[in-house]
């Protein structure tokens, strides 16, 4: 069976994290959005720790449910991993890497926030510790605290914080983890890349390609997603997985992604100067920028195509479900598909001619989840006709285009989203046109 997870959250303990971001709130929106497992998410932080205790009970093993849940309601799941931030200096050059560590159980969890603190690591401060301990030092640490510990680079291609980004990171998982690398089973994405982009990074052939939404608001999460095909859900299963040591017992079945040119770091560029530079424009024009003369910011899809090599040559296909969705699959069948979505509220509001900011978004929202089901489910699955029987046609044809990647996005840069844009102009025209065509027209005799 298939558990769609988002095992990279923030509570509400972290800097710039919504104060919803608390276990019981995340779990309605989980079943909102779809989503079976999360994680708890900073258990390394003081107050939030013995919030973990007190909310959560084992459910199964290394997984947890609310303590109390309503009986009447789909039963969310938690595991417990936090993402801790390394900065130190290696090779004349300051690092800054973030890491994802997954533990198995509570007590394992409380034995490594007692050994960063030994290490002077300031638990309360941030959701997200800070520590002077390098990648491969922090790995060793969890590895000897518990062998079933596991450590997931987080956003990878981030500029500022990614393994493998621009400004701070490393050209390989060996040179970050030396002798320990070969503990590393998988990555996460981040937004501003997409499996196929990192399925053409040798190191990371045989390793788990994983997305999750690094949400700080409710609203985001599952934005990112890694669906789990488990035997049944528990921490040793998903280990498993990471691993890709269980055949077709336990695996990744397939990811769901944001585009990759919405995140804030896709392409080159300054925010303040209104630069931005595609790979190729980088090439030929260089880092400088022509407005302020500073080193531009180093996007993530220049810094693939560095460690990709020459050979950048498109390795997907393309194929189609009877729902009308694009999915994308390995051609070497080596890594599971994946799919590019937007959020429902992004579509609603496209449908609806509005921003997300207009109450008529939340309220659409709700009503194709009480009659249709979860988000994920309407965007990927749910019947075109139904959707246009809860909500309008025009927002039955939005759905179409998104599933079919019938959109446009201008790439985000230097900290900035990329936007989304669903109805192209020419066909917003052509709408308002036909709109007014269908609308009787009043006359009067003077």
């Amino acid at each position: 069976m298939d558990y769609l997870a988002d095992l990279h959250l923030h509570s509400k303990y972290s800097r710039a994290v919504s104060q919803s971001m608390t276990l019981p709130l995340m779990a309605e929106y989980a079943r909102q959005k779809g989503l079976d497992i999360l994680t708890a998410s900073d258990f390394t932080h003081t107050l939030w720790f013995k919030e973990i205790q007190a909310l959560l009970e084992e459910s199964g093993e290394g997984v947890y449910k609310l303590k109390g849940g309503a009986k009447d309601k789909r039963e969310v799941l938690f595991l417990l991993s936090t993402e801790i931030s390394s900065i130190y200096k290696q090779g004349d050059k300051l690092r800054r890497i973030h890491n994802l560590v997954f533990v198995p159980n509570l007590e394992t969890a409380e034995k490594v926030n007692k050994e960063l603190l030994k290490r002077g690591c300031n638990l309360s401060a941030d959701g997200r510790p800070i520590i002077g301990l390098s990648a491969r030092n922090l790995l060793e640490l969890i590895l000897s605290i518990d062998k079933n510990c596991l450590l997931i680079p987080c956003h990878v291609w981030t500029p500022h914080f990614g393994v493998y980004g621009s400004k701070s990171g490393f050209d390989s998982l060996t040179e970050a983890f030396g002798d320990l690398a070969k503990y590393v089973y998988g990555i996460e994405t981040g937004i501003s890349s997409d499996p196929e982009m990192n399925w053409r990074i040798n190191e990371l052939t045989n390793r788990s390609i994983l997305s999750f939404s690094d949400a700080h608001s409710p609203r985001n999460m599952a934005r990112e997603a890694t669906a789990f095909k488990l035997d049944e859900p528990s921490y040793a299963n998903i280990r498993k997985a990471i691993m890709r040591i269980d055949g077709d017992s336990n695996k990744v079945s397939y990811t769901i992604e944001f585009y990759p040119e919405e995140g804030k770091y896709h392409f080159s560029g300054h925010r303040n100067c209104k630069v931005s530079l595609t790979p190729k424009e980088l090439e030929e024009k260089g880092k400088i920028c022509p407005v302020c003369k500073r080193e531009l910011t180093e996007g993530v899809a220049p810094r693939i195509e560095q460690l990709a090599g020459a050979d950048f040559a498109k390795c997907y296909q393309e194929k189609v479900s009877k729902s009308g969705v694009k999915w994308y699959t390995d051609k070497t069948g080596n890594h599971p598909p994946y799919v590019k979505l937007v959020r429902l509220e992004q579509v609603i509001a496209a449908g609806l001619g509005v921003t997300t900011a207009s109450q008529r978004v939340p309220e659409m929202y709700d009503k194709l989840y009480r009659e249709l089901g979860a988000e994920i489910d309407i965007l990927l699955k749910a019947d075109v006709k139904d959707i246009e029987r809860v909500a309008d046609k025009q927002i039955a044809k939005t759905v179409s285009k998104v599933r079919s990647g019938d959109i446009v996005v201008d790439p985000g840069f230097d900290g900035e989203y990329g936007k989304v844009k669903i109805w192209s102009e020419e066909e917003k025209l052509a709408k308002a046109l036909d709109l007014k065509k269908d609308t009787p027209q009043l006359s009067f005799d003077i």
